[in-house]
Parts: structure tokens; C-alpha cells; sequence
């Protein structure tokens, strides 16, 4: 039996928000399944301003060639809800093991789309359509990998955390 239920948030005085997730069975065998934790907590603020995105980048890459994994390149901003509720759903136990698993997550910082635009550049994306964007990219080649597929997740907070999840194990 299969159970759909649309990604809801909670509204909690002064602005914390947090994901109440619904477990969703008979996703791709890859990727995990992802439960409820019944844990009210903020939402992340998972993009530092001040980082130096470059610098990001290249460890994340260097880590990724050594580890054997994808990089995963979140472009997206503290202001933007969708980025936020992407970042938490990342953050539950079961998708941030499978995460850690198979991808080096860096997450870059674009201001209000006018910072660190020379990333998606450097990927053949000259200008992005919304946040968050996800760059799936092989380290060996470097090459993007769900290409017409980056804002995919840009709408997260009307998905559910299995979806999110689905998506992540595609690339895998």
C-alpha cells in the first residue's frame, strides 16, 4: 500500500518552522526510507554569506574524488523557504546517512541571485531559474549530471521527504 501525503510545515510562534514528514513505502530500493521523527525543531540555515564558495567547492571536490562519491552542489539562500525545508528534510537521520553515503554536500550561498553566479557558470547553467538548485556533479570529469534537472526540488516544501529522497537516489 502505497501512502501520498503532501510535505507539510508546521507554524510555530516567532517564525520556527519545521517538516512533519509521512513515511512513503515502495520507493527505489537505493534510496532510504524516511520517516517522521515527530521533532519540532527550526528550520537550518544552511548557507554561510561569508564562505568562500570557490574554496567550498574545491575541498568538496577534492573529498569527493577520494571518497568515491558525487558532489552535490546546493545553490540557494537562508531567505528562500523552499531552500530551508530542502536543508531540514536533509538534516532527518535516514536521507543525511544516505547523503553522507554517496554525495560531498556543499552548500553555496547566492545572495538574492547576485552572488557566486561564476559556480552554475562553470556548469553551463549562465543563469538560474530559482532556488534551491542542486547540481549533481562527477568529480572525476567534471562534468553536471542531472543536467535539466537542477530545479527539480525548487518547489521542496510541496514535496514529500520520500520524494526527496527518490530524487537523490536517482543520481546514484
Amino acid at each position: 500500500m502505497r501512502i501520498l501525503r503532501l510535505f507539510r510545515l508546521l507554524l510555530i510562534p516567532g517564525l520556527i518552522l519545521a517538516p512533519a514528514v509521512e513515511l512513503v513505502a515502495g520507493g527505489p530500493a537505493k534510496a532510504p526510507q524516511v520517516a517522521d521523527s515527530q521533532i519540532i525543531r527550526p528550520l537550518p540555515l544552511p548557507y554561510d554569506a561569508d564562505a568562500d564558495a570557490e574554496a567550498q567547492l574545491e575541498a568538496a571536490v577534492a573529498k569527493a574524488k577520494t571518497g568515491h562519491k558525487l558532489v552535490l552542489i546546493d545553490l540557494g539562500g537562508n531567505w528562500c523557504l523552499d531552500c530551508r525545508v530542502l536543508a531540514g528534510v536533509m538534516d532527518i537521520p535516514a536521507l543525511h546517512a544516505f547523503i553522507v553515503q554517496h554525495y560531498e554536500l556543499v552548500s553555496i550561498d547566492i545572495g538574492r541571485m547576485d552572488k557566486n553566479q561564476q559556480i552554475p557558470a562553470r556548469y553551463g547553467i549562465s543563469q538560474l531559474e530559482g532556488v534551491p538548485a542542486l547540481l549533481i556533479v562527477d568529480p572525476q570529469s567534471g562534468k553536471l549530471i542531472n543536467r535539466g534537472r537542477i530545479f527539480a526540488l525548487a518547489d521542496a516544501r510541496s514535496m514529500t521527504a520520500q520524494a526527496l529522497a527518490n530524487w537523490l537516489a536517482e543520481w546514484v
